[in-house]
């Protein structure tokens, strides 16, 4: 075929609309796939390989109606052109447009409630709600426009404190004033009020001892970021166990966190009862676990609209600042407030590989030092309190930095900078839809998880203390004259010590120091259905004493009885002081079951590091453990009961 005869050929084509982008495109040189209102296009392979997009249902040419187009249709398909190509070149406008309508129409509905009724507690949620998605949007904006500058900032300010200005003189005026101020604070506030808080001090500094002196190499130890990441987390302390505003507004959030996963319960209840409230009889399975589904689903929705990416470059930014870490190792910190050990290393999966062998115990330790945000919605399920498990969480990601570099201090020049992770990838989701249907089915695999975990775990305990207990039997340690051996009975007298120093009462030792071994040989999760349980006798007997003041409690060697109540409170009950330091102790992943998931997680996005990850990763997990310790020394300082 000669060039004019295939000219007219493509006359011909484009008069029939063999062209519009709603039929098909040209060659794979030309192929660009397209959005349409938020919508992938359909891109398809055709016999004579050629690729097809955007074509309604995937059709392909032995599909597709070759016939001309008729002056009706063909007046159709121009109209669909018009509109098709003044939608794309208008569409940012219109967005906008759209967007500043509702903005206006929001504000407008603000005003009018802060005007109408002010002390209603729903118009203060409203105000929260506002503030934070403007802080959201400003931060946004901030690190869209300015980014480049905060970053490099950040690094100049990291220069600033490899000077001699700062190391010889600067640095050490810093420090002694930060522990005049301290020494003051605890003398006046602390000792005055409560002396027998003082006792976490010594749970502080034996561990700090402790760990310097097992460190990977004591004298290559930078003091900045261990003395800042406690700094931090003395002022979450502060405010959240030591101000009645701060106690509040963590109460209220809390208490808030609470009723948005009780919304679990319309999904749970039209799966799993006819209309009774049959599920609740399967309390574990049909209302705790679907929560995670839910939580899932949530924060991939947020991941997908950026919300999470800011918040998290925000903490990212003010580590930092601070604590003077690399940027990767910021970043995977702040991300693990919110999402797992497992997902949070994701942020920063292209440095992984070319991380030093510190930055990767950086990164393992901030995933076994705190939680994931699903799993935290479980726990305060369990009745654990939702204040002190969100400042857990927040408090445990400066930390966990901190004791790494205690543990395992750098001795290598890092290789990632703060414009390498400016910013953070969004996930492929074409729309919210699709995000909210990847977060459900994700929390699939977690689920299963954690339901095959504690019946494996739960079993294997089972069959170990039987084991201990038929042992103990054969020495005469038998109910009621002794007690009987079992594992939790070892992990009391094991970590007794512990427990003293991280503050709790003395008399709560026992129980604090087993759920401390629960916590380590099995997990957390464990852990935390044993703490709930004594929360609920706690609860039970404070509720039994109001109805009837006469009643008794019958304290034996580990259960205590009501017997006017014929009630056996297993395990007792600790005082208020010890469950919140027990809440701290135990929010972290740091686990031997974990060293495994960490392994295989890190070694898929890392394979060329599999053995630095495996030398360096027991480290790492003791680091995590101690992190979260160090977090209820400081909650044991700070606690006072309002």
């Amino acid at each position: 075929m000669s060039t004019v005869e295939l000219k007219k050929v493509k006359l011909i084509e484009e008069k029939e609309g063999k062209y519009n982008p709603a039929f098909i495109a040209g060659s794979t040189d030309e192929l660009n796939p397209k959005h349409t209102n938020g919508v992938n296009s359909s891109v398809t392979n055709s016999k004579d390989g050629t690729i097809e997009e955007g074509r309604p249902g995937n059709q392909t040419d032995d599909d597709e109606d070759e016939r001309k187009l008729g002056r009706y249709e063909q007046w159709v398909l121009n109209t669909q052109n018009y509109v098709y190509t003044g939608y794309e070149n208008s569409s940012t406008g219109l967005w906008r447009g759209i967007g500043l309508v509702f903005l206006a129409l929001y504000l407008g509905a603000f005003i009018w409630s802060m005007v109408y009724n002010f002390d209603d507690e729903g118009a203060h949620r409203l105000l929260g709600m506002t503030v934070f998605i403007a802080f959201c949007v400003a931060v946004h904006f901030l690190f869209d426009f300015y980014g480049d500058n905060i970053w490099h900032s950040l690094s100049k300010v990291n220069d600033f404190f490899e000077t001699r200005l700062w190391k010889n003189v600067l640095k050490w005026i810093f420090y002694g004033i930060f522990i005049a101020a301290l020494v003051l604070y605890v003398i006046i506030d602390v000792a005055l009020k409560d002396p027998n808080n003082l006792v976490s001090i010594t749970g502080i500094v034996f561990q700090i001892l402790l760990l310097y002196i097992t460190s990977y190499n004591p004298a290559r130890v930078r003091w900045r970021p261990v003395i800042w990441g406690l700094l931090l987390q003395l002022i979450f302390a502060l405010i959240i166990l030591r101000t009645k505003v701060g106690f509040d507004v963590f109460d209220w959030i809390g208490d808030r966190v609470t009723e948005f996963l009780e919304h679990t319960d319309a999904g749970s209840q039209f799966i799993f009862s006819s209309g009774n409230n049959e599920y609740l009889q399967h309390i574990f399975a049909f209302k705790v676990l679907p929560i995670i589904v839910f939580f899932s689903t949530v924060t991939s929705i947020l991941y997908y609209l950026g919300v999470l990416q800011v918040v998290i470059k925000g903490v990212a930014a003010i580590m930092q600042f601070f604590m003077g870490t690399t940027a990767a190792e910021s970043l995977n910190a702040a991300g693990n407030i919110f999402i797992g050990q497992t997902e949070a290393p994701l942020l920063i999966r292209p440095f992984i590989s070319e991380m030093t062998n510190s930055e990767l115990h950086a990164v393992m330790t901030g995933g076994f030092a705190t939680i994931a945000g699903s799993v935290l919605a479980i726990y305060i399920n369990f009745g654990v309190p939702a204040n002190h498990l969100i400042s857990a969480s927040v408090m445990s990601a400066p930390a966990a930095l901190a004791i790494s570099k205690l543990f395992y201090p750098e001795t290598q020049k890092s290789k990632t900078t703060s414009e390498d992770i400016k910013n953070l990838e969004k996930t492929n989701d074409v729309n919210i839809i699709q995000a909210a249907s990847r977060g459900a089915s994700e929390s699939i695999s977690l689920i299963a998880n954690i339901v095959v975990n504690l019946i494996a775990f739960l079993a294997l305990l089972h069959f170990f203390d039987a084991t201990l207990t038929w042992f103990g039997h054969r020495a005469g340690l038998r109910k009621p004259d002794y007690p009987e051996l079992t594992f939790e009975l070892i992990c009391s007298y094991l970590f007794w010590p512990l427990a003293l120093l991280m503050g709790a009462t003395w008399y709560d030792c026992r129980n604090v120091g087993r759920l401390i071994g629960v916590k380590t040989f099995l997990n957390e999760f464990v852990a935390y259905a044993k703490l709930s349980e004594l929360i609920k006798n706690r609860e039970y007997y404070e509720n039994a004493t109001k109805f009837f003041p006469n009643v008794t409690l019958v304290k034996g060697f580990d259960d205590w009885v009501v017997p006017q109540l014929n009630k056996t409170l297993t395990f007792g009950f600790m005082d208020e002081r010890s469950e919140v330091i027990s809440t701290y102790a135990l929010c972290g992943f740091a686990n031997l079951g974990s060293i495994g998931i960490m392994l295989g997680a890190l070694g898929v996005m890392a394979p060329n590091r599999k053995s630095d990850l495996a030398r360096t990763v027991v480290r790492a997990m003791i680091a995590g453990n101690v992190a979260c310790f160090l977090t209820a020394c400081i909650a044991g300082l700070l606690y006072e009961k309002f």
